[in-house]
């Protein structure tokens, strides 16, 4: 084979990968794909499936497993957090404000990176921060985009409504008034990965007097604009 690495076993396992990329598979579908003996073919893909690389669908055929997003996660979260420095330096520079990036941690959110304003009042957001789902900005933009039923969990208890986040996806940018924290006002875009699906929220926050009660008409084009740079980083692959 053309593409042969010189390791036998790990070009047969990619052999494997690569033909459940179009879809799940019966062993004679493997078999049939890969060119692969059938003993072969069915001790790699329960090797694959032992490592969480491969998986069953409910009638038993192999698929893709829930390793490889893992894995894919983390090369975006890589690539987001090598990106992110100079976006929200830029975003900081241009704004006058404390800039954050968070993503979504089960059911908190937690700050994954910053640009702090360097003088003067400030809302000071440490990275590795762990803050509430239930407030903010930020929060609003990680929530809005849920399947419904998660989506409504996420609502009990939260200082923001369904109706709220409707218009937040209307918009696309959020804005919060002394929600997450008295006297804070913050201004909030979505960061999407390659599927379009909501990863991340790029911010902007500070004291209400200078952001006044309108956050967005200041800040929300600068937060799009920082959120965009930072969507089309992940969609480049490599």
């Amino acid at each position: 084979m053309d593409n042969s690495s010189g390791v036998g076993v790990l070009d047969k396992a990619a052999l494997v990968l690569s033909a459940l990329e179009s879809g799940p598979a019966t062993l004679a579908g493997l078999v049939a794909a890969t060119g692969l003996a059938r003993p072969t073919a069915h001790r790699l893909a329960v090797a694959l499936e032992h490592h969480r690389m491969v998986a069953r669908d409910m009638q038993g055929r192999f698929i893709l497993g829930p390793r490889l997003s893992e894995l894919a996660a983390a090369a975006g979260e890589d690539r987001l957090l090598a990106t992110a420095g100079p976006v929200l330096t830029h975003l900081r520079d241009i704004t006058g404000e404390s800039a954050q990036l968070y993503r979504r941690q089960g059911d908190m959110r937690i700050c994954v990176a910053a640009a702090e304003r360097l003088s003067g009042l400030r809302d000071t957001v440490p990275v590795g921060s762990t803050l509430t789902m239930k407030a903010g900005s930020s929060a609003q933009i990680l929530m809005a985009w849920e399947e419904p039923e998660r989506l409504h969990r996420g609502l009990q208890g939260a200082r923001f409504t369904a109706t709220a986040l409707s218009g937040v996806r209307r918009r696309g940018w959020a804005q919060s008034i002394g929600e997450r924290e008295p006297g804070v006002a913050s201004v909030s875009a979505p960061v999407r990965g390659p599927s379009n699906r909501v990863v991340a929220a790029v911010s902007v926050s500070g004291p209400i007097e200078r952001l006044t009660r309108h956050p967005g008409r200041m800040h929300a084009q600068a937060v799009i604009d920082a959120a965009g740079r930072l969507s089309e980083a992940l969609r480049r692959t490599g």
